[in-house]
């Protein structure tokens, strides 16, 4: 176990309570006592009331046959706090369209539920990963709001980090 976090002292000792070391992981526990993972709490999306997991809404629109690749972050929202907004890269030969956009949205409804679905789906290019693979989900944030990128150096191709080319729509 680490002792202590770099010129951080105050956030490390926040992480224990009681003892326990609060590692930031959310989970939920069904009715038969069952642990189930929820996300990280610094990645949950919190709308209306429901912790959604963005892994969750991910791999449910992978399973569409013309997603690729997805990457879901929450958008800002006055009345919800946050809605679900899906990034989506296609498989080849397929075209990005408003008929598309709704079938996906249904596929996930079904799927997924409405308080969980995603309620704006934005056609990418290309999605920036992690030298592990995994999407960026922090730099779709800042590209959401228009904010810097932060650190991209543990991106696969740093030097290709910029926004998405998207087609833009919502439902």
């Amino acid at each position: 176990m680490f002792r202590g976090h770099l010129h951080a002292t105050e956030q490390y000792e926040a992480s224990f309570a009681d003892g326990w070391y609060l590692t930031g992981d959310i989970v939920r526990r069904d009715a038969a006592g069952y642990f189930w993972f929820v996300g990280r709490g610094d990645d949950v999306i919190k709308s209306a009331g429901h912790l959604i997991s963005p892994f969750e809404v991910e791999s449910a629109l992978l399973e569409h046959p013309a997603v690729a690749e997805a990457g879901v972050i929450g958008r800002p929202d006055e009345t919800a706090g946050a809605i679900v907004k899906a990034y989506v890269s296609l498989r080849p030969g397929t075209e990005p369209d408003d008929a598309l956009r709704r079938e996906l949205l249904a596929f996930a409804r079904r799927k997924l539920g409405p308080a969980v679905a995603p309620r704006e789906i934005a056609f990418g290019q290309q999605l920036q990963h992690t030298r592990s693979g995994k999407v960026m989900r922090r730099l779709l944030c800042a590209w959401e709001g228009g904010l810097p990128e932060g650190d991209t150096s543990t991106l696969e191709a740093p030097e290709a980090a910029s926004a998405p080319k998207t087609a833009e729509g919502t439902s």
